[in-house]
């Protein structure tokens, strides 16, 4: 289980620290090991899919390999690997032409079910995930950092290049579409 956010923004002074000593190797595995399961379930919970949720996972570390040099460490560590997740998440739901706003609750919740992602015994856990894959991409962004990954508004708006009032907007408007969709799926 990977650590809270805020053990996560601690490794990164240790990360920031093996880089300034040339120790780029040890910097991108402590990198690895302490953020990897944390986007992981980041890129699920936007992507459903597991080889989806894999792909964006390892198209995020060769973003942040390949980035890493350039960070100036002005923003926090973890908020630009979760902008860097954000849009791989984005990209893949692109590419694959899964704008899951058009498809039906039910061709949704046929997909969600068969992933091993949700428990198929809970039915409300499988009703909220169609639900928050119905929404548009930035409010199901929002939605997902700040209810599943408790991340702050300022940090969700720092992650999203927004500020701290949109992103507590899209917040609010995500949870009321969520609710509207539940209401009417019973």
């Amino acid at each position: 289980m990977s650590p809270p956010i805020e053990g996560l923004d601690k490794v990164s002074a240790q990360i920031k620290s093996l880089l300034d000593d040339g120790k780029k190797a040890k910097a991108l595995d402590l990198l690895s090991k302490t953020y990897g399961e944390t986007i992981y379930w980041h890129a699920r919970r936007m992507v459903v899919v597991h080889e989806d949720a894999q792909d964006v996972l390892q198209e995020t570390f060769i973003r942040i390999v390949r980035g890493i040099d350039s960070f100036k460490w002005e923003s926090k560590l973890s908020s630009w690997i979760y902008r860097i997740a954000v849009n791989e998440c984005l990209r893949m739901i692109e590419n694959k032409n899964r704008r899951l706003q058009t498809q039906s609750l039910e061709d949704i919740t046929k997909m969600i079910t068969s992933s091993d992602y949700v428990d198929l015994g809970n039915d409300a856990a499988i009703k909220l995930q169609a639900a928050i894959q119905k929404l548009p991409n930035k409010q199901q962004t929002v939605f997902t950092l700040r209810y599943y990954d408790n991340l702050s508004y300022d940090e969700i708006a720092e992650i999203t290049n927004s500020n701290a009032a949109a992103a507590k907007m899209n917040y609010h408007h995500a949870k009321e579409k969520i609710l509207l969709t539940l209401k009417n799926s019973d």
